[in-house]
């Protein structure tokens, strides 16, 4: 019999992602979003039209809606919320108190399930953003570092507080469970206000020899493509092992400057462009690099598409889709 998997967000980035890959592997699949943030475009289409998907616009604050659906699932992905630097800066409030009450409403909803195997949470790496601020953060990172909390006056420490609360929700409600922290996951279909979708677009609007505002150019992430993030959470929903752990999603190596992914950008356009280097943006990391060993011992798996790749292949959907198509994408 086919596992029943529920993913709230599913209209998202990693959401749709994850989506199809399971109804590949033979899953029923049942997503739910209220599209605050993703979009009802083609690509969303023709996954629900796949056999053993459903759809249901939800409200994950409304407790009477979330009881409409069934509670047969064996699995639950948490993916929900509200992100993006655009909400946090101008939201701070709802970023923290809708963060944390959708995920009450889901765990609440998941007890009641007959024979639930697993709850995951999608976390992040900003987690790690006030041990870098206050104390020696280890680069890699490994899970275990000690979380400290940034200013709570500064609405970035919204984000950030909301998915340590969540955390710790999900390790003290009784339910089997998996956290995942994602660190710089991209590709297609992702919301443009992020690094490797911007500069694409600013890229293709650009004309030969210009120069392209770039900020925090001496930053350091490791990028991860969208394939191969979803190959690891398939990996963590069918090992056992990986029940009731907290585990680092993403890329080890290479670790790159902004200013190198940005060139790759400008690569697999075809032009010759340049950058304008501007002030680092405020509360930016200065390095963010995790530590997949934990990962990659419980799963066997590490990241296989490289930066240039992953980028061409990130270019060419959101040129076909986005700059010459529909034009609709999340924020």
């Amino acid at each position: 019999m086919s596992k029943k998997v529920l993913i709230t967000g599913g209209a998202g980035f990693i959401g749709l992602h994850l989506a199809n890959r399971l109804l590949d592997e033979g899953c029923q699949v049942h997503l739910v979003d209220n599209f605050s943030r993703a979009v009802n475009d083609t690509e969303l289409r023709e996954t629900l039209a796949r056999k053993q998907s459903d759809f249901s616009n939800i409200n994950l604050n409304d407790i009477s809606s979330i009881n409409s659906l069934n509670t047969n699932f064996d699995t639950i992905f948490h993916l929900a919320a509200i992100i993006g630097v655009v909400h946090v800066l101008e939201r701070p409030y709802d970023v923290l108190y809708d963060n944390i009450r959708m995920l009450g409403n889901m765990i609440d909803f998941a007890r009641r399930q007959k024979k639930l195997s697993r709850f995951f949470f999608s976390s992040t790496s900003e987690v790690y953003a006030g041990t870098l601020k206050y104390y020696d953060l280890s680069i890699p990172t490994p899970e275990s570092t000690p979380i400290a909390i940034t200013d709570l006056s500064h609405p970035r420490t919204s984000y950030m507080l909301s998915k340590i609360f969540g955390e710790a929700l999900c390790q003290q409600a009784g339910i089997p469970f998996t956290l995942f922290r994602p660190h710089n996951v991209y590709g297609p279909r992702m919301g443009m206000s992020h690094v490797i979708p911007e500069q694409l677009r600013k890229a293709f609007e650009a004309k030969n020899n210009d120069k392209i505002d770039v900020f925090s150019v001496d930053h350091t992430r490791c990028f991860c493509y969208i394939d191969d993030a979803i190959e690891m959470i398939w990996r963590m929903m069918e090992n056992t092992k990986c029940e009731n752990k907290t585990l680092n999603l993403g890329t080890q190596n290479p670790e790159v400057t902004i200013r190198e992914v940005v060139e790759v950008c400008y690569s697999v356009t075809g032009k010759n462009l340049s950058i304008n280097e501007k002030l680092a943006s405020s509360g930016s990391p200065v390095r963010r690099k995790p530590d997949m060993s934990k990962t990659f011992e419980l799963i066997g798996f590490e990241s296989q598409v490289d930066l240039y790749d992953g980028v061409a292949q990130t270019y060419d959907w959101y040129r076909k889709n986005i700059f010459e198509g529909e034009k609709v994408t999340a924020r």
